[in-house]
């Protein structure tokens, strides 16, 4: 499998910048995993605020900081990720279409549902995500967890 058919959420691309529980397993799939991972602007703006909040915690240094936002530009320049179009009013339409349908019974939050719908939307058949919640709502919806 290459990684154009995969969606990774932000839960999951984050940890290929900010060491946390899962990291070393990530760059271990990513390593074997070909291809330009699709990143949406929803997502990549998630993924820099990731970043973000781990400054804002003490997590991170500023330098540290820094030093991954630069790390996830040179990513999107190097091909390893890959900014992605999608038609939002579509995206939007279906998230709520599936927060209708399953979050009553899964508990999912709105950005989880609108990660799932992008992933539909882009007609990407794999996903990948540390969500749990998210994880089920993706198998709910046909798509097929990438495990680690």
């Amino acid at each position: 499998m290459t990684a154009d058919v995969i969606y990774a959420d932000p839960s999951a691309l984050s940890r290929l910048y900010l060491n946390q529980p899962g990291s070393r397993e990530i760059h271990l799939w990513r390593a074997r995993t070909p291809g330009r991972l699709p990143v949406t602007h929803h997502g990549r703006t998630e993924l820099v605020n990731a970043v973000s909040l781990a400054m804002f915690r003490g997590e991170r240094t500023r330098e540290q900081g820094l030093k991954a936002w630069s790390n996830i530009e040179a990513d999107f320049e190097d091909g390893h990720l890959g900014q992605v179009d999608i038609l939002w009013r579509a995206a939007l339409n279906r998230a709520a279409e599936l927060s209708r349908t399953h979050t009553p019974n899964l508990g999912t939050r709105a950005l989880d549902v609108l990660h799932v719908a992008c992933a539909l939307e882009l007609k990407l058949k794999h996903f990948l995500t540390f969500d749990e919640r998210q994880q089920k709502l993706a198998a709910a919806c046909g798509l097929k967890l990438v495990k680690l």
